[in-house]
């Protein structure tokens, strides 16, 4: 149960600091603690799957899924912001 307790934080925690990275990245002061997680670990799940489908790894590791994150987080806060504008 405690490693458990500990993969929930950890992905919390890249969730985290995905979601405030994109934020900065895309230009933007991001759309607060808890959406930036939120926004950072769909971010994973989409880099995850997009990824995947492209046959492309980054390697293990908490660095490959925080880039993971990153990039699927950057993808969804620009899918957001183009239906946003519409």
């Amino acid at each position: 149960m405690q490693i458990l307790q500990h993969g929930i934080i950890l992905s919390l925690i890249i969730g985290g600091v995905a979601g405030w990275l994109a934020g900065l990245i895309m230009n933007g002061s991001g759309f607060g603690v808890i959406v930036d997680i939120l926004v950072g670990i769909v971010g994973g799940v989409i880099g995850g799957w997009l990824f995947g489908m492209l046959g492309v790894s980054f390697g293990g590791g908490i660095l490959g899924t925080l880039i993971t994150a990153v990039i699927g987080a950057v993808v969804l806060i620009f899918v957001i912001r183009l239906f946003r504008r519409g």
